[in-house]
């Protein structure tokens, strides 16, 4: 499956026309994605736990503002990486 998603990650950098390395970096580093492709979720929608379509076993990444309780999924994070949130005044994000 690795293979598979490589080989497909590559054919799109060749196909759209992606650079696949910035010029800046150095050459022991290798860029898969140019900045800003895996898009951040700005605006997440909320259930209360008892509703949430998610295995009971799953991770989450919990945070708890002025009483408020929050929980990412880590299933969801491994594909976006932040959640831009707000609970009262205090903006943070979620970083996985």
């Amino acid at each position: 499956m690795g293979k598979f998603l490589m080989t497909v990650l590559l054919l799109s950098v060749w196909v759209f026309g992606l650079k696949a390395q910035r010029p800046d970096l150095p050459l022991e580093y290798e860029q898969i994605l140019p900045r800003g492709r895996i898009a951040a979720i700005t605006n997440p929608h909320y259930v209360p736990a008892d509703q949430a379509k998610i295995d009971p076993d799953s991770w989450v990444m919990g945070v708890v503002i002025n009483g408020q309780p929050r929980a990412y999924s880590l299933n969801l994070l491994n594909m976006h990486e932040v959640v831009n949130d707000q609970i009262g005044d205090s903006a943070f994000a979620a970083v996985w």
